[in-house]
């Protein structure tokens, strides 16, 4: 269930641990960084995720009050270096303008196509540092290494004494995947713009280029429908544990979509059906094969909801909803959930794949669903989110494999090793065990290449982070139980496989934390990372 919720191969790999966390600037695989470097430029490898070629060279690039940010392309590249600036400004305290004229500096700049669509080129000296890729996005994703490369101190909003030195050298830049998502549910707890914003800016840190938000489940209906508007007065009007729950307006969802764009992430919404309904039969009786509305529901059992698969008006409804949603969704995909659909009988089931899967397409979208999806036939593009776990059944795994084999893209959310809504260990006070204990060491440590048996690696299309918030109720929630975990599925999706040692990750994660504390974040202290002393 998904929310119940020889020596010699050995001696080399040892040594390449060795070699690059002595490349990160560390004396010894798991030591935290020597306070006496604490003034010296942040290696290059000492990036999150793992950059895929770093050479290291060179005296470093010193950020000073005659720095400027030299944009060279379209308006788009001036906001990304606007974006940059807006990061160097209060905690250095230097003017930092953004131009198109002069030498020297931060330079961002577009160049042919050889980085593809996210790559990047990274090159530093005591000269200045430059910012090269193919594409916009690809830009955004090196100003992030350029601030992880910068003291932590960089992200505080008031003046810091510096100083700011980005190491020496050249880093070359690509994602091993197109897709690299993480997923907030606002459903089971209702979280304000303001809040989901918050945690973009997060994730954008680490790469992540696709926010899936859980927009519908039994306890509440969180996006505005015209055609059905008691989905929300209605059905939005609690939460779990009977709070007053809230929902967004399209002009609020739009204003999400508009800046999960500014950080060069894609907004994937997911209406949930036809299981995980209730506020939806709540909210209009005739969903219900019956025709009585169900009270709402504010507990956290699953599977105990379904709408009427043999009722017209349930392919009414869904049109509807498809149809509005997909109008103010400039991304391509539409997520239409299907797990957990225990009320639902298989032939009903399919049926309703057959019958919804299609108006996805007619409003131009391309279909995700959750692994269950195999169950049916998948149409053409569809992709399925596989959240099973160690021991899901050797035929629910195959049945996944098999639609793999046939086209269908796979994205990897295995629940005990990315559901972030996982404890850490057995005292950790927010969160759900039901597919088992997750610290960080086991969230991070596998490969989404090999991960499911049967399935090429050619149909791997990315990996998802999911947060579940049965148990949360506030930004400092989301990040405990995100961070550090979070870093390590971004990494898994944009690092190549090769760069993959628990050994030498946990130092670079353990690297992260004073930006983490500058940017106010709360985040659980794993015993499993050597965090810096104090």
């Amino acid at each position: 269930m998904r929310r119940h919720h020889s020596t010699t191969p050995r001696l080399t790999r040892v040594l390449g641990s060795l070699l690059l966390v002595a490349a990160a600037g560390v004396t010894a695989v798991g030591a935290a960084p020597a306070p006496a470097a604490a003034a010296a430029a942040t290696p290059l490898a000492r990036v999150v995720p793992a950059p895929a070629q770093a050479q290291p060279g060179g005296r470093p690039y010193r950020v000073t009050p005659a720095t400027a940010v030299r944009v060279d392309g379209p308006d788009e590249v001036r906001r990304i270096g606007e974006y940059l600036a807006g990061i160097l400004r209060p905690s250095t305290g230097y003017r930092v303008p953004v131009t198109g004229q002069g030498a020297g500096g931060i330079r961002l700049r577009l160049s042919g196509d050889r980085f593809g669509a996210e790559g990047y080129r990274l090159t530093s000296g005591p000269t200045g540092v430059t910012v090269t890729a193919s594409a916009p996005a690809g830009l955004f994703h090196g100003v992030q290494t350029l601030r992880q490369l910068l003291p932590a101190a960089v992200e505080r909003r008031s003046v810091q004494p510096g100083p700011w030195r980005i190491a020496g050298g050249t880093i070359e830049d690509r994602p091993r995947y197109a897709y690299r998502s993480a997923m907030l549910d606002v459903s089971r707890h209702f979280f304000t713009v303001g809040q989901v914003k918050r945690y973009i800016d997060e994730l954008a840190l680490y790469k992540i280029n696709t926010l899936h938000l859980h927009l519908s489940d039994d306890q509440g209906w969180r996006i505005a429908v015209d055609s059905w508007p008691r989905l929300t007065t209605y059905g939005g009007s609690t939460q779990v544990g009977g709070g007053k729950g809230g929902y967004f307006t399209k002009a609020d969802y739009q204003d999400i979509v508009r800046y999960a764009a500014s950080r060069y992430l894609e907004v994937v919404p997911e209406i949930d059906m036809p299981g995980h309904t209730n506020a939806a039969l709540a909210s209009y009786a005739q969903l219900n094969c019956d025709g009585t509305a169900p009270p709402l529901y504010t507990g956290t059992q699953v599977g105990f909801s379904s709408l009427c698969v043999p009722k017209q008006v349930t392919y009414d409804f869904v049109d509807d909803v498809i149809r509005e949603l997909a109008a103010i969704t400039p991304g391509r995909y539409l997520h239409i959930g299907g797990d957990e659909a225990h009320s639902t009988s298989h032939a009903d089931y399919v049926t309703f794949m057959n019958r919804v899967q299609p108006v996805v397409a007619k409003y131009g979208k391309t279909v995700i669903g959750w692994h269950q999806i195999t169950g049916a036939t998948p149409a053409p593009g569809a992709l399925a989110q596989y959240w099973g776990v160690e021991g899901t059944s050797a035929t629910e795994k195959a049945q996944v494999a098999k639609a793999a084999q046939n086209g269908t893209g796979l994205i990897l959310s295995p629940a005990d090793r990315v559901y972030l809504d996982m404890k850490y260990t057995a005292g950790t006070r927010l969160g759900t065990k039901w597919a088992g204990l997750v610290e960080v060491r086991r969230s991070y440590d596998w490969n989404p290449g090999s991960y499911l048996p049967g399935a090429p690696a050619s149909a791997v299309r990315g990996v998802e982070a999911p947060l579940w918030s049965e148990t949360l109720t506030k930004s400092s929630d989301i990040e405990y139980m995100a961070f550090p975990r979070l870093p390590g599925a971004a990494e898994l999706g944009w690092s190549p496989a090769a760069t993959h040692d628990w050994d030498v990750y946990k130092v670079r994660l353990a690297a992260q934390a004073p930006r983490w504390d500058a940017l106010g974040m709360s985040y659980y202290k794993s015993p499993q990372v050597p965090w810096p002393a104090g």
